[in-house]
């Protein structure tokens, strides 16, 4: 960008929106033109609360920025995404990047054509314990997520497999360099009406098996991937932002000559996933770079989340390959 400082704007500034704001006023190279929210109450609140200029809707912002966050509710991705997309402004979209898939697609073409940044914001990516175990991996044979929250009305605008497990969804299809083979899930309704605990087995072409849980009525919040390889077992903590790895010692052998097997854990305190997702977000838009978690991440991700959903739905258990 030729001005000394990104020209950034959030849209939609509820519980999430507001964690934005905040990441891009403590980046330097970053002015914050303003927000937007149809809840004129809240966007007041922000506004004061950031000494951020509110604007009466995103039609008013877009001219003025040069990127913005959007943090809608996901029913009103698509069209406020294309609007900020046809302004010509570069976009960080909270995760799902939509409800479909051919939505999806025209927003990827969109920015595709224009030249623009389209980040999905599956902020698990930037989750330094996550960043560590990519670098561990070598052949997974094994991966089992589990992401248990207590239930908030927060994020119920979508069923679990959306609000929750395309966070694991993401992670895992990234991790795996395979297609997958067949698809399996399950799940039920507790207390709204869509799937509040759901159970998905991906087995891909190469062999390799991911079994994700997650639910929205536990008693406590958990959030853990554990990963099975033939030189290692990968356990991380996503709450802690820990990573423990469980190895053969290599030279250590026991009395009966034995090989030893060694643990050490590594915790990242202090670290911000949330703000390392959006300084790499403005990085990518100042470097011309493109985004760690792409708008085709996001639409895989999105693809398979809507199969899990199909099948809880349908009792089915036939899988379709994606094209």
């Amino acid at each position: 960008m030729k001005q000394d400082k990104l020209r950034v704007g959030v849209i939609g500034v509820g519980h999430l929106g507001e964690y934005h704001v905040q990441k891009y006023k403590a980046l330097s190279n970053v002015a914050l033109v303003g927000i937007v929210d149809t809840n004129g109450s809240r966007a007041s609140e922000i506004s004061e609360r950031y000494c951020a200029r509110r604007f009466p809707s995103h039609h008013e912002l877009l001219p003025l920025v040069d990127a913005v966050s959007l943090a809608v509710p996901t029913e009103k991705h698509f069209d406020v995404a294309r609007d900020v997309l046809s302004s010509g402004v570069h976009l960080l979209v909270e995760k799902p990047i939509t409800y479909q898939i051919e939505p999806a697609d025209a927003l990827i073409r969109m920015a595709q054509e224009k030249g623009l940044v389209l980040q999905v914001g599956l902020v698990e990516r930037f989750n330094p314990a996550v960043v560590r175990m990519e670098s561990l991996l070598t052949k997974p044979v094994f991966l089992e997520s589990h992401r248990m929250n207590v239930f908030t009305v927060r994020g119920t605008d979508v069923d679990v497999v959306l609000d929750l497990m395309i966070h694991d969804l993401d992670i895992i299809l990234h991790v795996v360099p395979s297609e997958v083979k067949e698809l399996h899930a399950v799940g039920m309704s507790v207390l709204t009406d869509k799937t509040d605990i759901a159970n998905a087995r991906l087995i891909f072409e190469d062999g390799t098996v991911a079994n994700l849980t997650t639910s929205r009525v536990s008693d406590k919040a958990l959030r853990k991937l554990r990963i099975f390889q033939p030189d290692a077992y990968l356990s991380v903590n996503y709450l802690k932002r820990e990573i423990t790895v469980t190895k053969l010692d290599g030279v250590l052998r026991d009395s009966h000559d034995f090989p030893q097997v060694t643990s050490g854990k590594t915790q990242f305190p202090g670290m911000d996933p949330l703000a390392d997702q959006i300084a790499s977000f403005v990085n990518s838009v100042l470097n011309g770079s493109d985004p760690v978690v792409s708008g085709q991440d996001g639409r895989r991700a999105l693809w398979y989340a809507l199969a899990i959903i199909d099948q809880i739905e349908k009792g089915c258990k036939n899988f379709r390959s994606p094209c």
